[in-house]
């Protein structure tokens, strides 16, 4: 063996990064979005252009490291199942986070709904609020969610067993679903009798439900590039990483969603 042969033989399986610029570019254009942000909302002149460019700037700089990921993944065989384990750990950490974020806006609900000050009336809803009935819209949006758990369940084991064709009606189907619902959040929110500006309700409303439907459109992306992977053959039944990552963050938002509407819609009505 050669020098170089042995200079180039790597004795574990774990994927040691090549250097690489998106991280840095990434964490400049998080810095101008949310600094530009927060001029725009103090008024600054002509801070929303700023802002708008910082955020294609950021979704540009996120589609190319994600091109450089997938290669690695899908091309140049760097994922492992060493490197899978990480990165399933990894998502799994991300996601608890998740969780421990919804809980301290969970926290905020209870603290106020269970013993309500006088200035809330003494009661909860508080006084004045007209809450928004659960058996209608909220149903109809927990039954669509729902929904699209076990399609893109199907999608996810025909991926597995082979059938191609179900694992890709079964994404589309999800899709389709988590834009209804995304279509009929936005509806809910246009016919509210009350606004984030109403008091401790309001701020607890449209803070847990609108990160909530944050959530549901970072979902929807995942998704949507598991799509394209999909349909570019990228993904096979014991090589599909990053799909099952989004199917898992897709399940977790269907959780909070149910935990969601049986405390706040259900419960707080």
């Amino acid at each position: 063996m050669s020098l170089d042969q042995r200079t180039n033989f790597q004795s574990h399986p774990f994927h040691l990064v090549s250097p690489s610029p998106w991280p840095f570019y990434n964490s400049l254009s998080l810095f101008i979005l949310t600094t530009s942000g927060v001029l725009t909302m103090h008024g600054f002149s002509n801070m929303y252009i700023v802002l708008f460019i910082a955020f294609i700037n950021l979704i540009w700089c996120m589609t190319l490291w994600f091109r450089d990921i997938i290669s690695e993944g899908t091309y140049l065989g760097n994922h492992t199942n060493a490197v899978q384990k990480g990165l399933n750990l990894g998502v799994g950490l991300f996601i608890v986070s998740e969780a421990l974020f919804f809980l301290a806006i969970f926290w905020t609900f209870f603290h106020s709904s269970l013993s309500p000050n006088v200035e809330l009336g003494a009661q909860w809803p508080p006084l004045g609020i007209n809450a928004i009935d659960p058996f209608e819209l909220p149903l109809l949006n927990t039954i669509i969610l729902l929904s699209s758990g076990v399609t893109v369940t199907y999608s996810h084991h025909s991926l597995i067993e082979g059938n191609r064709k179900g694992a890709l009606y079964g994404l589309v189907a999800t899709i389709i679903l988590a834009i209804i619902f995304t279509i009929f959040q936005g509806i809910e929110y246009s016919v509210s009798s009350f606004t984030i500006s109403d008091g401790v309700y309001g701020s607890c409303f449209y803070f847990s439900t609108g990160f909530h439907g944050f959530h549901v459109l970072i979902g929807t992306a995942f998704l949507s590039v598991g799509l394209w992977r999909l349909l570019s053959y990228h993904l096979t039944d014991h090589h599909h990483l990053g799909y099952e990552s989004g199917i898992l963050y897709w399940h977790f938002v269907d959780v909070v969603w149910l935990v969601l509407y049986i405390c706040i819609y259900f419960w707080g009505y």
